[in-house]
Order: structure tokens, then sequence, then C-alpha cells
């Protein structure tokens, strides 16, 4: 999926990053600085809001946690206006060119069909397996009506936003 540039916003400012765990880092950052951070994993505002709201999270999985409810909650228009910013999966360093030609045409049918972007997390998908986990999950989602597919689509993109979030905490602390 795309790689995301993780903000340096989270630092607490007058501490140095090496002396507070990452999700600390996250839970005492300022308010707007926390939101924009997030903004980076799923583009929805009021998904930034609320996850934003509800720190401190006493622990990752407890963070996680409260960011798939946010998500579940998302609207179809706040998942239409999410998906707007997303951006094609990227195929890995030195695949042919063949391969980046059946991708774009299998996106371009898909978004003909449901009027947005494909979307999907290739979390703990090898490098070398990602343009057929791709290009099998496109084709077989293009079978669906627009109602699962909205189902799907909302599915990845609580997956693609966790996965980003886990990334986003990480790289907070030292």
């Amino acid at each position: 999926m795309p790689a995301h540039r993780l903000p340096d916003r989270l630092a607490i400012p007058g501490q140095s990053r090496g002396t507070c765990a990452p999700l600390d880092a996250f839970n005492t950052a300022p308010a707007e600085s926390a939101r924009r951070a997030l903004l980076t994993c799923l583009h929805s505002p009021r998904w930034a809001d609320r996850v934003t709201a509800h720190r401190p999270y006493p622990d990752l999985p407890s963070l996680l946690a409260a960011a798939d409810e946010a998500a579940y909650d998302l609207t179809p228009r706040e998942v239409a206006q999410a998906l707007a910013r997303e951006s094609l999966p990227h195929l890995p360093p030195g695949t042919y060119e063949a391969a980046h030609t059946a991708l774009n045409a299998a996106c371009a049918a898909y978004e003909a069909k449901f009027g947005h972007v494909f979307v999907i997390s290739v979390k703990g998908v090898s490098p070398g397996e990602a343009l057929d986990h791709v290009l099998t999950a496109i084709r077989s989602r293009l079978a669906n009506d627009p109602e699962d597919e909205r189902q799907v689509t909302a599915e990845e993109l609580r997956r693609l936003a966790k996965g980003r979030l886990v990334e986003l905490v990480a790289h907070a602390g030292p």
C-alpha cells in the first residue's frame, strides 16, 4: 500500500524522543497534532476526532479497538470521502511493466463499476506475493454487487487504518 510519511509532530515539546514510550507520545501530543497524524491513517475527520478525543489509551490494543469502533460508525458518505483520498496499491520494486498494466486495467474496471479507488491491505503478505494477492482480490471483488462491495471496502479501510496506526505509534516514540 502507499507509503505514508509518519509525522514527527507527535514528539512531546520539551522532552527528548528517547524518554517516552511511543504510545505515551501519542497520548500526550497536542490534540491537533494527534488529529493530523491520525488523518494520515484514515482520511476521515470524524474518525480522527473520535480517536483523538478518547485519549489516553492504556495500550496499543485499546487504541486499535477504539479506532476500529470509530471506523465502524462511519457513514457511507464518510467512507466515500475517505476513499477519495486513498491511492492505488503500490507494487513492489522490480515488478514487471506487464504487471503494472494488468493492475491499472483492473483498477480502472473497478473504479468504473464502483465509483471509487480499489483499496486493500497487504499487511502480512510477502512482497513477492503482493501483486498476485491484489490482482486476485480485485478480480474477485469485481463480481460483488455494490452493497456487498461497500461493506468489503469499509472493512479494508479499517484494516488499512489499523495498520497505519500501528506504524504511526511505533514511529512516534524513541
